[in-house]
C-alpha cells in the first residue's frame, strides 16, 4: 500500500460493479488510483461487461479469489448481502487491508461487518451520496461522484491512518468528504434520500394502480412533476427495499413527522 497523500492502492477489489462500482472503476482508471482493480460479482454477464467496458483487470466469481491481496476492498452489492459476503472473504482479506462498502444506511449493517472482520483488517463504512435511476456495469461514468458528498462512518475496527487514507481516496475521486457516527447517519439521511424514494416508489404504484383499476391510460397525461417522482421510483428496487428494511425506525419517524 502506497502512502497516504498519493490516495493510490496497489490492488483494490470492488465486489459488485453495478452503477457505484462501476463508477469507482471508472474514476480509479482514470486517476491511476490503483496498479490493479480486480472484480466480482454474482453475474457472469456483469463481469464480462466489465472486461468490455476496459474497467477491471481482473475477474471472477470466487470472492476470495478477488480480495485476495487487495489492499482495498470495497463492498458495492445491496446491504442484505454484506453479512454473507463478509464471512466468505474473511479469511481471504491481507493484513493491514481497507474494506469498506458504498451503502446508504449504516448502523445496523456496520454490525455485520464488524462480527467477521480480522483483527487486523480496517472496516471503514463509506456512502457516496451520488447515483442515478441507472443500475448495472453499463450506468457508471467517471463524473458521478464530483462535488458529491461522500460520509466516512468509521466502525471499532478504523485505523485513524486508514480513515484518512481513504478520506484522501474518495477526495481523488471528486467527493466532498466528511465524517460522522453512523447513528446520525441513518437519521440525516433518511429525511434527505430515504423518505424521497418511499414517496416517489409509493406515487408512482398508486398512478400504476389506479391506471389498471379506471382502465384509463392517464399516465400518457404526466407532467413534470410526475415524470420526475417515476425517474427516481425507476431506481434499483432491491437496493431500496433493503434500505427501508434496515432503516425502518428512522424513516418511521419522519412519516410521523
Amino acid at each position: 500500500m502506497v502512502g497516504i497523500k498519493a490516495g493510490h492502492f496497489d490492488r483494490i477489489t470492488l465486489v459488485g460493479i453495478g452503477l457505484i462500482g462501476s463508477s469507482v472503476a471508472h474514476m480509479v482508471r482514470q486517476k491511476g488510483l490503483a496498479g490493479h482493480i480486480a472484480v466480482t460479482s454474482r453475474s457472469q454477464e456483469s463481469l464480462d461487461t466489465a472486461c468490455r467496458l476496459g474497467i477491471a483487470d481482473s475477474v471472477t466469481l470466487d470472492q476470495c479469489e478477488a480480495v485476495t491481496g487487495a489492499d482495498l476492498v470495497m463492498i458495492c452489492s445491496p446491504v442484505s448481502t454484506y453479512g454473507a459476503i463478509m464471512e466468505t472473504i474473511a479469511p481471504s482479506l491481507k493484513t493491514g487491508a481497507i474494506v469498506t462498502d458504498v451503502g446508504s444506511v449504516k448502523q445496523k449493517v456496520m454490525l455485520l461487518i464488524e462480527k467477521n472482520i480480522p483483527r487486523n483488517v480496517s472496516w471503514i463504512s463509506s456512502h457516496p451520496i451520488a447515483g442515478t435511476e441507472e443500475s448495472g456495469p453499463e450506468s457508471g461514468f467517471s463524473e458521478l461522484f464530483k462535488n458529491k458528498w461522500c460520509i466516512l462512518t468509521p466502525s471499532k475496527k478504523s485505523k485513524n491512518k486508514d480513515i484518512k487514507l481513504l478520506k484522501n481516496f474518495w477526495k481523488k475521486l471528486g467527493s466532498v468528504v466528511d465524517v460522522m457516527d453512523a447513528k446520525k447517519h441513518d437519521y440525516v439521511l433518511s429525511i434527505t434520500s430515504h423518505m424521497p424514494h418511499l414517496i416517489a416508489y409509493n406515487i408512482a404504484n398508486t398512478a400504476l394502480t389506479i391506471k389498471k383499476k379506471k382502465d384509463h391510460n392517464i399516465i400518457k397525461y404526466s407532467a413534470g412533476g410526475l415524470r420526475d417522482f417515476t425517474r427516481i421510483a425507476a431506481s434499483n428496487p432491491i437496493m431500496w427495499r433493503d434500505i427501508f428494511i434496515q432503516n425502518r425506525e428512522n424513516t418511521s419517524e419522519m412519516i410521523d413527522e
